[in-house]
């Protein structure tokens, strides 16, 4: 059977500390069927403390989403956004090899987030953000490392079609696929959206990822922005944008996707009081599409 599940990222942010012990009251007030636990670098320090915090709420945790930024580490180029546009600037060899040594590491502790958690599924972002995908081939490259480590950790690592600046989404993913043929991926459709690819995914070109079973993942969450819109990132409730979900869960039912889901809509306000109310409507929404 689907499940749905909710995204702690959604719950837990800078506004209320990224407190994780707010989870032990929010996680029976969400009707949900457990949660993808989204990982912050900040968290590093006490690793030891969050896991045995977690642990004892008794959370079902089948999937953990790494460390979005982890990613960056990777491409071996600074990069960063202003008014006139986006910037890079190449590390030195001495940079590029602590990068890499220190995001290797920074995986190392998310496999073990995920395996004290018992979950066997991890998101990951093979490019992030404003980083992106300015050098995807060099990212690909190290990704089976990576890929190794969680496979030596029994868990399944699945790249997420995160929004990216250089080249798009589904253009990354195949290129994952034929370095990796192996790899699944997690399918969210606010990224999707801000490409202008929600569809996509069921056009001739790209349906291969459902007929192979590739899509193993899907995060719904709604966007309200122009393609391409870097000041309009927020993440929304099914139903406030305009991704057209009537279309995508009918035609993503032709294909026989089997999989989970997860819903990211941010539901704390600047006070960081969590909206329940709000992320159950979304749950609800879901299992309606999937009834």
């Amino acid at each position: 059977m689907e499940k749905v599940y909710c995204s702690t990222g959604a719950l837990i942010g800078r506004p209320n500390k990224r407190d994780y012990r707010l989870l032990k009251d929010l996680a029976g007030k969400l009707e949900c069927d457990g949660f993808e636990f989204m990982v912050y670098a900040s968290w590093y320090p006490e690793i030891d403390k969050l896991i045995e915090t977690v642990k004892s709420f008794g959370l079902t945790i089948p999937v953990v989403h790494c460390e979005k930024s982890l990613s960056e580490k990777l491409a071996g180029v600074r990069r960063w956004y202003d008014e006139e546009g986006f910037h890079s600037l190449k590390m030195t060899e001495e940079e590029d090899r602590e990068s890499v040594r220190q995001a290797l590491d920074e995986f190392g502790m998310n496999l073990r987030i995920a395996g004290e958690f018992g979950s066997d599924r991890m998101v990951f972002h093979l490019w992030n953000g404003i980083v992106s995908d300015s050098n995807i081939e060099r990212n690909i490259e190290l990704f089976g490392k990576l890929n190794d480590m969680a496979q030596e950790a029994g868990i399944i690592l699945m790249v997420e079609n995160v929004i990216c600046n250089t080249f798009d989404p589904m253009r990354n993913l195949e290129l994952v696929h034929r370095s990796y043929p192996d790899v699944c991926f997690v399918y969210d459709t606010k990224m999707a959206e801000f490409h202008g690819q929600t569809m996509k995914l069921f056009e001739p070109e790209w349906e291969w990822m459902l007929k192979k079973g590739k899509i193993r993942h899907l995060h719904v969450n709604d966007y309200n922005g122009s393609i391409m819109d870097w000041s309009n990132l927020s993440v929304l409730p099914v139903g406030k944008g305009h991704v057209d979900f009537d279309e995508f869960f009918e035609k993503l039912r032709k294909y026989g996707y089997g999989g989970d889901y997860t819903v990211e809509a941010t539901a704390f306000d600047k006070s960081g009081i969590v909206d329940v109310e709000m992320l159950n409507d979304c749950f609800l929404r879901v299992r309606g599409y999937l009834a």
